[in-house]
């Protein structure tokens, strides 16, 4: 009998495997990390064969470590980092350059040549997003541009893109010998390329962009049955049956069902997401329209998202470039053995700032700096960066959907972080909650495939399985916190104007 449902979770520095029970615990699962690519300064790709290898691998230490088979399983979801661009031979199964990972921002010159006079919010109205480099639909246009002879293979129809849900599932379900292209709405929402409205492809915008049409993925919802794994995969014949892009898959899992809840996702990046119902609310404060979910035929859902590049891997930047640590987790350690940050303030604006500026100019500061200052202190504003952006895009939030936030459901790999997460209840003014489950990206995509083949109700069986594991109430004084914040605004102002024009 089939008693789990298997997530994969294609993130932007690992692929995980997790597989879950009908309660939605976690049985057992396999993570691999991937290479991370960068051949120029602002530059960052991914080998997507290599990624598709760990995704069969992880899928295979999943099942193996639970004792399971594929027959065990009901059904797959597969959550994926969103954005990050896979074009691929559709005969060979090759790709005919690395995938152009959504922190890449070397479609500067395509997106100004695209706005024009119209400027940055010239399809927002139709796709809810600002022409920025953190889509894909420049991306593909950057491949077909400067690789040789993709453009004419796109032309012939050879070509197929896809975010990397799509690239799994198509190799999942067959590759060149059948794999099926498709992506879902969450997904297709973030190329730029997705009218809101209709969920279908805007050939006028493709063709702005010069992206074929034979290029796209077929667009379905997030939760029903896309195909079942090839016969002679690790998991032969058991339905994929969800797919969403990881920021909604884990408003999902944190069962955000009505409008106005909320959930920020404390990852590579931060990523905060307001469900808005049936109602496509658009942004006049720096936040991005997107789809939330659509769960078969139901009526589709929308929420309005704050998108913040750099949060945990400033982390992994202290560690890797800097060797302040050897461990992620040490900083807090660090952080702890000061007061405060000592006057200092880190704003990293490594790849510009996204939500709410949307300045691709802006680089990374350290500002406020004296003697007084050690690496604790650095430490300590690293850490307090990522609560001072968390609170910068809720304001935003308030703004545009005129919704005050009781709470803030929280996940992701950063809330382990006691310190980080008392901080931003201190920050926010309200309770911070982390669930049992903090992998809720996985749990997320596994309740969409779930539900898709009954295996679940629907969303009641997402809420009643949803448990809190513990609560910050934020304990600093009014004073103070204003105090933190105004001086926080102030150095995010020192980023601004960095990159000239000729500058790459």
């Amino acid at each position: 009998m089939a008693d789990y449902v298997l997530a994969i979770d294609q993130g932007t520095t690992s692929s995980r495997a997790i597989v879950f029970d009908h309660s939605g615990r976690i049985v057992s699962t396999g993570q691999l990390e991937h290479d991370q690519i960068f051949p120029k300064a602002g530059w960052v790709e991914h080998n997507a064969e290599q990624i598709w290898s760990n995704v069969r691998e992880v899928v295979g230490l999943a099942l193996t470590r639970g004792n399971l088979a594929h027959t065990d399983l009901a059904a797959i979801g597969i959550t994926n980092q969103r954005e990050t661009a896979v074009v691929w031979d559709k005969n060979t199964g090759k790709p005919v350059y690395n995938a152009i990972v959504w922190q890449d921002t070397r479609t500067q010159a395509i997106v100004d040549e695209l706005g024009g006079s119209e400027g940055a919010d010239k399809y927002k109205a139709i796709v809810g997003l600002p022409l920025a480099t953190y889509f894909s639909g420049p991306k593909v246009k950057w491949i077909l541009d400067n690789v040789e002879g993709a453009r004419e293979a796109a032309e012939r129809g050879d070509l197929l893109f896809g975010n990397t849900d799509t690239w799994v599932l198509w190799n999942m379900t067959g590759g060149s010998d059948g794999g099926v292209h498709v992506t879902d709405v969450t997904n297709a929402s973030r190329t730029m390329l997705m009218d809101l409205d209709t969920l279908s492809w805007r050939e006028d915008i493709a063709a702005d962009m010069g992206i074929p049409m034979s290029m796209l993925p077929e667009i379905r919802s997030s939760s029903e049955v896309y195909g079942q794994g090839r016969p002679r995969g690790l998991v032969p014949g058991v339905p994929i049956a969800g797919i969403l892009g990881d920021q909604q898959a884990a408003t999902f899992g944190q069962a955000c069902f009505e409008v106005g809840h909320a959930k920020n996702t404390y990852g590579t990046g931060n990523f905060m997401l307001l469900n808005t119902g049936t109602e496509k609310v658009p942004s006049k404060n720096g936040l991005l329209t997107t789809v939330c979910y659509k769960i078969g035929d139901q009526p589709t859902r929308y929420a309005l998202e704050g998108s913040i590049a750099v949060t945990g891997s400033l982390i992994q930047w202290l560690r890797d470039n800097l060797g302040m640590f050897e461990d992620a987790p040490d900083v807090e350690w660090l952080a702890r053995k000061v007061e405060d940050n000592g006057g200092a303030y880190f704003v990293p604006a490594f790849s510009g700032l996204f939500a709410p500026y949307w300045r691709p100019d802006a680089r990374g500061a350290l500002v406020g700096l004296t003697r007084f200052v050690n690496r604790n202190h650095i430490a300590r504003a690293a850490l307090e960066a990522v609560a001072y952006q968390t609170r910068e895009v809720v304001d935003a939030m308030k703004l545009d959907s005129g919704v005050e936030l009781t709470e803030l459901k929280v996940d992701g790999g950063m809330v382990a972080n006691e310190l980080l997460m008392q901080f931003q209840a201190d920050q926010l003014g309200v309770d911070v909650v982390r669930p049992k489950v903090a992998e809720t990206t996985a749990l997320g995509a596994a309740y969409a495939a779930g539900i898709a083949v009954g295996f679940w109700n629907g969303e009641e069986d997402v809420i009643a399985n949803w448990a809190e594991d513990k609560r910050w109430t934020p304990a600093a004084a009014e004073d103070e916190r204003e105090r933190l914040y105004r001086s926080w605004k102030k150095a995010v102002t020192k980023t601004f104007d960095w990159v000239d024009a000729d500058v790459q």
